[in-house]
C-alpha cells in the first residue's frame, strides 16, 4: 500500500514565512530556516517552499534563502515562484532543491513544462494549481499570480494538459478553503484525482488533525499540504501523522 505524505509549506515573501486567508491578510510566521529544521525534526515526508510574491513583482525566487534551507533538510525540497525558464530551473536545483514547482509561468507558456520534464526528468516536476469555484463556469476556475488573476482554464481541463505536458505532480490549492481551517475541498480534490494518473497533493482547509483523516479516507489524495496549523503550533506534523496512524491511514 503507499502510504501518505504530510507536507509542510513555506510561503515565503521578502525573506519571511507568512501567512493569509484565501491569500490575503498576510502576517509573519517566522524565518524560513528556522521553521524547515523543526519541520525535518518533526518527521515531515516533504517541504515546499513558495515565493508567493516572485511572479506578482516579477523577481527570481529568492535562491540564497533556499540554499540556506536546503542546508538543514534530509527531506525532498520543492521550489515554487519566479521560475520562468529551463535555466532557472537548473538555478534552484543546484540550490538544493529537489523538485521545482511551476504556476503562473506554466500558464503563461505550457511548453516550459515539457522543457523542464525534458531535461530534468518528469520526477521534478511539480504544477502548482490554484483553483476558486466560479458559479459562472460551473466549476473551479484556475487562478495565477499568487491568486490575484482569473485565467480561462477550468481545472481539470488545465490538470489534464500539465499532465499531458510533463507534470510529474499536482499541487492542488483551494482558494476558496485556504486558511479557513475548516477543511479540505474533497469535491475539488476528488474532481482532479479522478482527471489525472499523476500523485495529487490536497492544500488549502486544513485546521486541525482529523481533516488529514478525512482527505485521505474519502479522497485519494496522496498528500496533504499544510501551513498555518503548524507554523502555529495548532498541531504539529509528529501528531497528525500519529492521529493518521491510529485511524488505519498508512504514512510515512
Amino acid at each position: 500500500m503507499i502510504t501518505k505524505r504530510i507536507i509542510p509549506c513555506l510561503d515565503v515573501k521578502e525573506g519571511r514565512v507568512v501567512k493569509g486567508v484565501q491569500f490575503i491578510g498576510l502576517r509573519d510566521a517566522g524565518d524560513p530556516v528556522e521553521l524547515s529544521t523543526f519541520y525535518d525534526e518533526q518527521g515531515a515526508d516533504e517541504l515546499v517552499f513558495l515565493d508567493i510574491s516572485a511572479s506578482h513583482e516579477g523577481r527570481k525566487t529568492m535562491v540564497e534563502v533556499v540554499k540556506e534551507v536546503a542546508g538543514t533538510l534530509a527531506i525532498p525540497f520543492t521550489v515554487g515562484g519566479g521560475i520562468h525558464s529551463v535555466d532557472d530551473m537548473r538555478t534552484i536545483l543546484r540550490a538544493g532543491a529537489d523538485k521545482v514547482s511551476l504556476n503562473t509561468a506554466a500558464v503563461k507558456r505550457p511548453e516550459l513544462i515539457r522543457e523542464g520534464a525534458d531535461y530534468f526528468g518528469v520526477q521534478c516536476m511539480v504544477v502548482a494549481i490554484d483553483a476558486k469555484y466560479d458559479d459562472e463556469l460551473g466549476s473551479w476556475r484556475i487562478y495565477t499570480h499568487g491568486g490575484r488573476t482569473p485565467t480561462d482554464w477550468e481545472v481539470t481541463d488545465w490538470a489534464k494538459e500539465v499532465v499531458r505536458r510533463g507534470a510529474g505532480e499536482i499541487l492542488l490549492t483551494s482558494m476558496d478553503q485556504d486558511g479557513a481551517k475548516n477543511g479540505f475541498d474533497m469535491g475539488l480534490t476528488e474532481t482532479v484525482n479522478n482527471a489525472v494518473s499523476v500523485p495529487v497533493i490536497a492544500s488549502g482547509g486544513a485546521g486541525a488533525k482529523e481533516d488529514f483523516v478525512d482527505v485521505f479516507e474519502k479522497t485519494r489524495a496522496d498528500a496533504a499540504l499544510a501551513a498555518s496549523i503548524f507554523h502555529y503550533k495548532e498541531t504539529s506534523v509528529e501528531e497528525v501523522k500519529k492521529y493518521l496512524w491510529e485511524k488505519g491511514v498508512r504514512v510515512r
